[in-house]
């Protein structure tokens, strides 16, 4: 496994595995106490919400890990529900009453939802094995 994520010891590396913990947790928290406490008041937005923890979670675990591409399939994943949930929030207010992880594009979060998986799916792909290789010889 250390084979799989030398990367992840450098700085970006360490601060994209710092920012997906972050936010694993964040997201995970927020999923619970909204579903706990409000799940009637907005159902879709807070299930949305719960799946965005989930994504997070996963990415966070690929990413330490070392599985590229369950990584990137989770920060594209995020990145679509990012678009998808920042515009429905727009468009259909009444459906988000309250902020959720990728509501308003992730303002809530300080705008960190919408540019984390960019960042993420750039950082993955610089960093592939076969490109490390090609820079090196």
């Amino acid at each position: 496994m250390a084979e799989r994520a030398p990367v992840l010891r450098t700085g970006p590396g360490r601060l994209l595995t710092f920012f997906y913990g972050l936010l694993a947790v964040a997201a995970t928290g927020r999923s619970v106490f909204q579903l706990a406490t409000m799940f009637s008041r907005a159902p879709t937005a807070y299930l949305l919400s719960t799946l965005a923890a989930v994504i997070y979670v996963v990415a966070f675990a690929a990413i330490i890990t070392g599985r590229r591409g369950v990584a990137i399939a989770a920060c594209t994943a995020e990145l679509i529900g990012v678009v998808v949930v920042g515009t429905l929030s727009l468009l259909v207010r009444h459906d988000f009453p309250d902020s959720t992880v990728w509501s308003d594009y992730g303002s809530g979060y300080g705008g960190l939802p919408a540019v984390l998986p960019i960042l993420a799916l750039i950082y993955l792909r610089r960093s592939s094995p076969e490109r490390t290789a090609r820079v090196r010889s």
